[in-house]
């Protein structure tokens, strides 16, 4: 080092007063990197010696070799209180070829132990900022360990901390479910087996809990045999009945413009009727078209008749025509058969509450709805109704004691698209109003997707933890930086150098951003998610005739 940069405080042993480099205690003396040079607020710059990096980038400890990068961790004194800053970004000092200024984010603050200067009760947010010239030391894997060991809260631990092999990453429950989460990563990043783990970590920490998950590509029942109740075409069994006027009207209604509007009031006026003919129908004074009341299709068909035959003109009975074609159509058709089945009529709405919700949970805390067997016209409408009545019944049951229910949503874009994209459907908007409403009721959300620019406006700003895997794209990235907190956008820009099986995780759940290194799940509990190995497939041959045999005689009977 030059005299000049020794003037500067750089050697760690020019000045031990005032928290400025250097200071008398403590291995961590031969630690200093470089120092304080403007502060502002969140986003303040410090001054790194390259020779003082260089010197540590070969030290057997992972955490200071790493010291001075992007997304790693620095600490400076300030009085009895060691603050901990994230690297943002790097830039050579203009006139000075060995030394970097580094725009740094405030991550918190720690205790500074009197006899070894050790830190130790380290919490989030800054009480009091260093002034410019304080020494600014590289932070060890021991430091490491007291800034991300999880306290007293219940917590799931999900991998490693970047670059450590044994600090142990955790997600603190409560926060994580009581105010939404998110995880987003591109194909191929490991998204799904990410989701497994946190899934499996979280019903090991409840087995009596209550997840519900949305699968639309019959990915996860594979991964959930053991511990959750499996459902898809063959089993759901959900009554067409549960449906509310809108999703009705998605799924009977075929028109649009001032025509669908005709055909909308003739379906409410002949649906309310067909509610109140059953027995608890007539129970009810005051009967709405929404509520949840078992009747006949084939009731709702003969009133649509009855409400044709009263018209004077021929000319008014296109839209009953349609409406009745449309609905004989679905009662006639194999696959919507899970939903629209004549032995749906009874009041079974109890049972499939205390199935799909897993009330109680008997072990089995989460529900894997299978949706891709789903004739794709209906899909967003059971996912709607699946939707609803998780958020119904926790409004309906605020007087009961509290059973908060997860919702995971797998590819939520597709259910929560974006303006752009967006098609009006029920779906779209009972998610939005979870992400909003739902915490006030003890619903959680849990949204999986590859691509978060494609969802709706404000919906991943009302996730409170951010999982962030590799993200390709750049709106993408750019969608997940405006969503991030402000201490986490260091981090953020390791986003696109992630490599498979890790993530950038901000928020409520965890103390402070973290980048982590995913644990292996086990071959049992991972989704069928894997990419085919084509050098391998291709090599193989034989029994092609009866591949095709097998393959057409289920895609004409559509899976039956």
């Amino acid at each position: 080092m030059t005299d000049r940069a020794d003037a500067h405080g750089f050697d760690g042993t020019r000045r031990a007063e005032g928290g400025r480099a250097g200071f008398a205690v403590g291995d961590d003396s031969r630690l200093g990197i470089g120092m304080v040079f403007e502060i502002a607020g969140s986003s303040s710059q410090i001054l790194l010696d390259a020779a003082a990096l260089d010197r540590f980038a070969d030290s057997s400890d992972p955490v200071i070799a790493a010291a001075g990068q992007v997304g790693s961790q620095v600490k400076m004194r300030v009085g009895s209180s060691w603050l901990i800053a994230n690297v943002r970004s790097l830039r050579l000092a203009e006139g000075h070829g060995d030394r970097i200024v580094a725009a740094i984010d405030f991550l918190g603050e720690g205790d500074e132990e009197k006899l070894t200067g050790k830190l130790y009760r380290f919490r989030r947010g800054v009480t009091r900022y260093p002034s410019p010239g304080t020494a600014v030391f590289a932070v060890s894997t021991a430091d490491m360990k007291q800034i991300y060991a999880a306290d007293d809260r219940a917590h799931i631990e999900i991998g490693t901390v970047y670059p450590t092999r044994d600090i142990r990453a955790a997600l603190y429950i409560d926060a994580l479910l009581g105010k939404h989460f998110a995880l987003l990563g591109s194909t191929g990043t490991g998204k799904s087996t990410a989701t497994a783990l946190i899934l499996h970590r979280i019903c090991a920490l409840a087995p009596q809990g209550h997840v519900v998950m949305v699968d639309p590509h019959g990915e996860y029942a594979a991964a959930f045999q053991g511990i959750g109740a499996i459902y898809d075409v063959s089993n759901l069994q959900m009554p067409y009945w549960l449906m509310n006027f809108e999703e009705h009207c998605e799924v009977f209604v075929t028109t649009s413009g001032s025509e669908r509007q005709i055909d909308a009031d003739i379906l409410a006026k002949c649906l309310l009727m067909a509610r109140g003919k059953g027995r608890l129908g007539q129970e009810i004074s005051k009967l709405t078209v929404d509520a949840p009341i078992p009747y006949l299709l084939s009731d709702l068909t003969n009133l649509i008749s009855l409400e044709m035959g009263k018209m004077d003109r021929a000319g008014d009975t296109a839209p009953y025509l349609r409406l009745k074609t449309k609905i004989d159509e679905i009662k006639a058709d194999p696959r919507y058969g899970f939903m629209f089945s004549g032995m749906l009529v009874a009041d079974t709405m109890a049972s499939f509450i205390e199935r799909v919700f897993r009330l109680p949970g008997d072990g089995k805390p989460i529900s894997i709805i299978d949706v891709s067997g789903v004739p794709s016209e209906i899909t967003s409408v059971v996912v709607a109704v699946l939707s609803r009545m998780v958020f119904d019944f926790a409004i309906w049951s605020r007087n009961e004691p509290q059973r908060p229910i997860l919702l995971v949503c797998e590819e939520a874009h597709r259910y929560i698209p974006n303006e752009a994209n967006a098609n009006g459907s029920s779906v779209g908007r009972i998610l939005s109003r979870i992400a909003k409403e739902g915490r006030k009721y003890g619903v959680s959300l849990g949204l999986i997707t590859q691509r978060p620019s494609d969802l709706a406006e404000g919906v991943l700003s009302q996730c409170g933890t951010i999982i962030a895997m590799r993200l390709n794209n750049d709106r993408d990235q750019a969608f997940v930086r405006a969503a991030m907190p402000e201490g986490a956008r260091g981090f953020l820009d390791s986003i696109p150098a992630l490599r498979n099986r890790e993530g950038i995780v901000c928020g409520e759940g965890v103390a402070v951003p973290i980048r982590v290194a995913f644990d292996t799940l086990e071959e049992s509990k991972r989704p069928a998610s894997d990419d085919p190995v084509f050098s391998q497939l291709w090599r193989e041959q034989g029994q092609e005739e009866q591949i095709i045999s097998r393959t057409i005689k289920r895609w004409r009977s559509q899976g039956h």
